[in-house]
């Protein structure tokens, strides 16, 4: 490496950084498939506090004070990329723990299916 070279690479290395921070913030766009795997996700992560249509009503909500969010009357402001952001860190004082132990595939799939439950009440 040269010193000629060294200019060159951390500009390739700032555009890494910049393009990974979008696709974090923005994640993959939502597709069939995507939301095929979020619903199957949330089945298994996601409906026994907020039940299966994201009301809120899960068997655990019950138990659960405060209870679960409605997602279908209460969206999280920000769509997608607000829900995949609560799925990593929890909400403070509630049940809603992170879900870090998920993939991030995983969590943008939930992210991506959350956001179409948005006004589809039973």
């Amino acid at each position: 490496m040269t010193l000629k070279t060294l200019p060159l690479l951390a500009a390739a290395a700032t555009l890494t950084l910049a393009l990974s921070a979008r696709a974090a913030e923005h994640g993959p766009k939502s597709t069939p498939e995507l939301l095929a795997q979020g619903k199957t996700s949330f089945a298994k992560y996601c409906a026994s506090c907020h039940g299966a249509k994201g009301e809120g009503d899960g068997p655990a909500a019950k138990a659960l004070r405060p209870p679960p969010r409605n997602l279908v009357t209460q969206p999280v402001k920000g769509g997608a990329p607000a829900v995949f952001e609560v799925l990593g860190t929890g909400v403070k004082g509630t049940a809603m723990i992170p879900f870090k132990h998920l993939s991030e595939t995983d969590r943008w799939a939930i992210a991506h299916y959350v956001a179409t439950l948005e006004g589809h009440k039973k």
